[in-house]
C-alpha cells in the first residue's frame, strides 16, 4: 500500500508497489497481511501506523542501484507532434535490440509507451520473463500499468499507422500478463538513459 508515491493506493504485489515508490521523493509505503488492514491504514494516513512493528518505510531515491542486466527504452520526437522514433538497448552495453520509426505526427509519450510494450512482448517471446526494463517516463509507465493511453493527440491520415501500433500495444497488454519489472531510470542521479537518442 502506498500513501505517497507516483499513484497512491493499495496494490496486490510488491512489483506494482515498487513502480510507485522507486525514486519518488519521500515515498511512504507499507505491506499489510490483509486488504482490510491496508484499507483502514490507507484511510488513516501514514501517521495512523507508527508503532515499532508497523513503522512505515521511506523509499530510497538516490541509493537505488542500477540493474545492469536489463533493457533500457527511450523515444525521440522532433516537435510535438512530430517525427517519432523509439528503441530498446542493452542497459550495460548500449547495444541496440530494436528500433522503430520514424512515424509521422507522434508524441514522445506515445513513443515511450510503445517502446515499453515492444520490450515486454519481445522478452515474453524470448522467455526472459524476469529481465527488468528501464524507462525514464513516468507517464508511459502509468499507461502500461493502467492499460490505457491518455493522449490528446488526434488521429489523422498521416499518423494512422502510429495509432494502429498503439491499438495493437493496448490489445497485447489486455491479453497478456508479464512479470518483467518496469523500473524508473533516475536521470538526475544516473545521467541520461542508455537508450537516449542524444538529440537534446
Amino acid at each position: 500500500m502506498v500513501w505517497n508515491g507516483v499513484q497512491p493506493g493499495i496494490y496486490d504485489s510488491w512489483a506494482e508497489c515498487r513502480l510507485q515508490i522507486t525514486g519518488y521523493p519521500d515515498a511512504r509505503y507499507k505491506a499489510f497481511k490483509s486488504k482490510a488492514e491496508a484499507e483502514e491504514a490507507y484511510s488513516g494516513g501514514p501517521g495512523s501506523v507508527q508503532s515499532k512493528t508497523t513503522k512505515t518505510r521511506v523509499a530510497p531515491a538516490k541509493d537505488a542501484k542500477i540493474q545492469w542486466k536489463s533493457i533500457a527504452v527511450d523515444a525521440a520526437c522532433s516537435g510535438n507532434p512530430g517525427d517519432l522514433e523509439y528503441r530498446g538497448v542493452h542497459t550495460k552495453t548500449g547495444e541496440e535490440i530494436f528500433r522503430q520509426g520514424p512515424f509521422k505526427e507522434g508524441t514522445n509519450n506515445i513513443g515511450e509507451f510503445l517502446a515499453l510494450v515492444h520490450a515486454l512482448a519481445l522478452l515474453q517471446k524470448k522467455g526472459e520473463t524476469t529481465l527488468p526494463i528501464y524507462s525514464d517516463s513516468r507517464t508511459a509507465m502509468a499507461w502500461v500499468r493502467n492499460k490505457k493511453v491518455n493522449s490528446n493527440l488526434k488521429k489523422t491520415n498521416r499518423n494512422a499507422k502510429l495509432f494502429d501500433l498503439v491499438d495493437r500495444a493496448l490489445h497485447w497488454l489486455k491479453n497478456n500478463s508479464y512479470k518483467n519489472p518496469i523500473e524508473k531510470w533516475e536521470t538526475r542521479d544516473w545521467g541520461e538513459i542508455p537508450a537516449d537518442f542524444g538529440r537534446k
